[in-house]
């Protein structure tokens, strides 16, 4: 019988992960970190106490068996750390790079009360990494059934969904608008935080399950919602679009050559290889001073992929300070390391024109904190007399998206007053046979919430559908049982012919 672990017997500092060289990755779209391999990740698993309450599940938004996979980990079972990973979590490769495990599973991780918390992020990584690099997939046996399912956004949320109803024996098809699947993991995260390879090796997992896509397709513009369910045939629609629609500051001068928001800059870069001008022929002009509004983590992308580009200064713009911004700190650190500039506690207030309608400057005003507002955070309020003009050519907005008006105009959907879609506890919209999930119903979240999302929406829809869900048991029969099967479960019995 194993010892019992104390939190004196366990290794007591945290496994560094190996990183590319600051200077160098900061002219290259390489990854960042170069992951664990097997002794650290060992080393890192045996940090886990295996606690009896496991707050670390009840932490994660898709509650993932986290001692249940690190506990394989620590017996060098990486397969069997991977069939309980992928038991709730279809992306691990994918999470483990982007999600923000320290406000979550890690951030309620008992260890971190006295140490570092344990790495759960790094670890799930490594799995996962390991799953692609040896082909590992599990593919359940899958019953066919009469049921044709339409998902709207092949983002995080949309690909959770889409699987869970192809495990479910639907026939699936996921309509995306750009012509790479992926959504925002594709689009909005650069290579060197998430790269493409990782992203596709997770998508090619969903095509063996029988999920088609079908790119290049805006939903809202070629056919409506409406036209799914009616024409097209669709017994039921799940829509993922997330929410990707800028906001822009509506200062002076926002109109200028030389303002962009964070998610055209990225976009650009990413999905549409800007990066690689003239190789591809997207344009990207570049400015020798890059000025980014905002301290989030897609504010953290736009600059850093600015200094890739070219940019001889990038400089993060942010109204409060830096315990406030809502960039991971891993992040905020990197940056700092390849050489953003910060200028806390600083405002724009206009854009400055050139007298030819390009950018050359933000007129800024320095903020102090006040009172927390409704988010928790100090408010920040000017200080009188404090502008000064700030010297950019290229200016870029990353505070913030919202709903894209698209599916609202185009549909009969309920929208709630920011123009999200409104939807029930169930997911289940306005629409008879219509699911929302993710950012375009709660605005902007982390991929495993929008994960979450998805596979909430897909239980709804299979019980919409009346599909048998395997993964919930039967409920204890009662008054309401028909030969002792419970009158809920609206389902029938195939048989097959010899």
């Amino acid at each position: 019988m194993a010892k019992k672990k104390t939190i004196r017997t366990i290794p007591q500092e945290r496994t560094p992960m190996r990183e590319q060289d600051a200077q160098a990755r900061a002219k290259n779209f390489e990854e960042v970190a170069c992951g664990y391999n097997v002794e650290e990740a060992s080393r890192e698993a045996d940090r886990c106490l295996m606690c009896p309450d496991e707050p670390c599940i009840s932490g994660c938004p898709v509650g993932i068996n986290i001692p249940g996979f690190i506990q394989k980990i620590t017996e060098r079972n990486l397969r069997g750390a991977y069939d309980i990973l992928t038991d709730t979590n279809l992306l691990p490769s994918i999470c483990g790079r982007v999600c923000p495990q320290e406000n979550q599973c890690e951030g309620v991780c008992t260890v971190g009360d006295s140490l570092e918390a344990v790495a759960i992020g790094r670890l799930e990584r490594f799995v996962g990494d390991t799953a692609i690099r040896e082909g590992w997939i599990n593919i359940p046996y899958i019953q066919p059934t009469r049921f044709k399912v339409g998902v709207v956004g092949s983002g995080p949320a949309g690909m959770a969904c889409a699987a869970d109803m192809a495990k479910a024996g639907c026939d699936v098809t996921v309509y995306e608008a750009f012509h790479e699947p992926g959504g925002v993991l594709k689009y909005g995260i650069p290579d060197f935080r998430l790269p493409n390879t990782v992203i596709d090796a997770e998508i090619d997992k969903l095509r063996t399950l029988g999920v088609k896509f079908e790119c290049n397709t805006l939903v809202g513009r070629l056919f409506t919602v409406e036209q799914m369910l009616d024409e097209m045939g669709y017994d039921a629609v799940f829509v993922g679009v997330g929410a990707g629609y800028p906001t822009m500051l509506n200062i002076p001068g926002d109109s200028l050559n030389g303002v962009l928001s964070a998610n055209e800059l990225l976009t650009r870069c990413n999905l549409m290889r800007a990066r690689d001008f003239p190789a591809y022929d997207t344009p990207l002009p570049i400015g020798k001073r890059v000025a980014v509004v905002g301290a989030g983590n897609t504010a953290m992308d736009a600059m850093r992929v600015s200094l890739r580009l070219g940019a001889e200064k990038v400089y993060c713009i942010y109204r409060r300070s830096r315990t406030e911004a809502p960039a991971r700190a891993e992040e905020v650190h990197h940056a700092q390391q390849e050489g953003v500039e910060f200028h806390w506690l600083t405002n724009p207030v206009e854009v400055l024109g050139d007298g030819t309608g390009s950018v050359r400057g933000m007129r800024c005003v320095k903020m102090e904190l006040g009172e927390p507002d409704e988010s928790g955070r100090r408010r920040p309020v000017p200080v009188a007399g404090s502008e000064f003009d700030f010297e950019a050519d290229l200016i870029v907005y990353a505070i913030g998206t919202n709903a894209n008006p698209i599916m609202g105009q185009t549909s009969k959907l309920k929208l709630n007053k920011w123009g999200y879609i409104a939807t029930n506890d169930s997911l289940a919209t306005s629409v008879a046979g219509v699911f929302a999930g993710g950012d375009i119903v709660t605005g902007a979240a982390t991929v495993i919430e929008a994960m979450g999302a998805g596979r909430k929406a897909a239980r709804s829809m299979k019980a919409y559908l009346g599909i048998r869900d395997t993964s919930h048991g039967y409920h204890e029969a009662g008054a309401g049982t028909f030969f002792g099967i419970d009158a809920s479960e609206r389902n029938f019995a195939r048989v097959r012919v010899a």
